[in-house]
């Protein structure tokens, strides 16, 4: 099965306040994004790398796959202003004849290959995309303004992580529509009819938003 691997590392990260993008602040002794790629290309399920870089950093994305000696880097193509239109942008390097795309998040570093392989594993089964999730512990309450409406119930909650895995056909298709309001690739295939299936994720793919998530991570080096 051959399986291209998408990574998304196009957030400008304007709450960590620094002046370069997300994926080249520090994390350790390296751009944050050094992590993810480096754990991707060692991967023995990913066969080929794709990076959505920022507008002008794509050359130094490359220098750095470069640094790390990650083989498997094919492209660095220029993200788009949200991260649907930087998935699309990464998705038309895939060649038609790869089966499974793997989309990951720059901003999920610490990503293993036990995720990678429990998102993989469900498609031999017929399901259109595999993304990986925890359950929601804490109460959920929607709410106007204000004003609490009403209460969700936890056990029907997960909350998502990436990678998320799908036949290349079904993302293509997906991708080939209105991405307005697009958060994850998954919202894509289920608004069009697809069967998504969840695996279990783990509470180290802690999405870097703020400082805080940046020091979090950077002690489970």
């Amino acid at each position: 099965m051959s399986v291209w691997a998408l990574l998304v590392a196009a957030g400008t990260g304007a709450r960590l306040g620094e002046e370069r993008p997300k994926a080249f602040v520090g994390l350790g002794d390296l751009p944050l994004l050094a992590e993810p790629l480096r754990r991707l290309d060692e991967s023995s399920w990913v066969d080929a790398i794709v990076v959505a870089a920022p507008e002008g950093w794509e050359e130094p994305t490359i220098l750095l796959a470069e640094e790390l000696s990650t083989g498997k880097v094919v492209a660095a193509v220029t993200g788009g202003a949200t991260r649907a239109e930087s998935v699309r942008a990464a998705l038309a390097e895939v060649p038609d004849d790869v089966l499974v795309v793997l989309v990951h998040d720059a901003a999920r570093p610490l990503v293993t290959d036990a995720v990678i392989e429990r998102v993989l594993a469900p498609l031999s089964e017929g399901w259109d995309g595999v993304v990986p999730g925890l359950p929601v512990t804490d109460t959920v309450k929607t709410v106007d303004g204000d004003r609490v409406l009403g209460t969700l119930e936890r056990d029907q909650l997960v909350a998502v992580q990436t990678p998320q895995a799908f036949p290349l056909t079904t993302l293509r298709s997906a991708y080939a529509g209105d991405l307005a309001g697009a958060t994850d690739c998954s919202a894509l295939v289920e608004a069009r009819g697809g069967r998504v299936a969840w695996v279990e994720g783990d509470p180290r793919l802690r999405k870097v938003t703020t400082k805080a998530d940046l020091e979090q991570v950077a002690s489970w080096l």
